[in-house]
């Protein structure tokens, strides 16, 4: 038998749940698989490091320390360091 797993119920709005509904069957899987999914994966690190490439190819370092006070660069420019 599978894994385990825990019922939750979560509210989206109709126009929500009617996207999800939808890309489940373009994707031929469940609106729990798609959930799930985004769920296990944290997005705002992957965004927060490819800002943090995109804003050092662009030298606008000072608007990603803004936007994200708690994981400045240090020194070096490794990104997700707390600034000192």
């Amino acid at each position: 038998m599978g894994e385990k797993t825990e019922k939750i119920t979560i509210r989206v709005s109709p126009e929500t749940a009617e996207r999800l509904k939808l890309r489940a069957e373009a994707e031929q899987t469940t609106v729990t698989a798609l959930l799930t999914e985004a769920a296990e994966r944290d997005p705002r690190l992957e965004l927060a490091a490819a800002r943090f490439r995109e804003l050092t190819k662009s030298g606008l370092v000072q608007e990603f320390a803004a936007a994200f006070p708690d994981e400045e660069p240090d020194a070096t420019g490794r990104p997700g360091a707390k600034a000192a």
